[in-house]
């Protein structure tokens, strides 16, 4: 629809796609160069998940990462957003496909919270990685800003960055 984005590709790194698809769903496509399986415990082991998820140049640090990745199971994370202030987010799974597939459910904004789903597909050792993140209202999606667009492609840099370490160590 609108609001295509991309980071500065470089030699060795893909570029992370952000797209608006429609009025209520932003698509963030990134390929990255390792298998899907190893993509995927990035996602659901809270050890390495806490290494990579909070862009560095946001100043919150996330003090707490607890997760259940099964369907029905839960996920609490807590950043620290100074030293008297700190914020959970947190949400259920709704789908749990080893290697190829997860969704949740974003419940801090209450009942109007998206639903966040993310596909994982090998590609000759590589995995396309398509994350969808489908807001109850126009407004909603309006609301969460193109600043967390330019969050997520820093985000994506981290976890490529991560890969690239458990690639060597797999």
């Amino acid at each position: 629809m609108d609001a295509r984005m991309e980071n500065e590709p470089t030699s060795m790194k893909n570029p992370t796609m952000v797209e608006r698809k429609s009025e209520r769903e932003l698509v963030v496509t990134r390929t990255f160069n390792c298998p899907a399986r190893i993509v995927f415990e990035a996602w659901t082991k809270p050890e390495l998940f806490k290494r990579w998820w909070v862009p560095k140049s946001c100043g919150l640090n996330l003090v707490s990462c607890e997760m259940d990745v099964r369907v029905g199971g839960g996920y609490r994370l807590v950043f620290q957003i100074d030293a008297s202030n700190s914020m959970p987010v947190f949400g259920k799974y709704i789908e749990v496909t080893p290697y190829s597939r997860l969704a949740w459910t974003n419940e801090e904004g209450g009942e109007g919270g998206a639903i966040t789903t993310v596909t994982f597909e090998e590609r000759e050792g590589k995995t396309l990685m398509v994350m969808s993140d489908l807001h109850p209202s126009k407004e909603a999606l309006d609301a969460a800003g193109t600043g967390s667009a330019d969050a997520t492609v820093e985000t994506f840099e981290q976890l490529d960055e991560l890969l690239v370490t458990l690639g060597a160590s797999a």
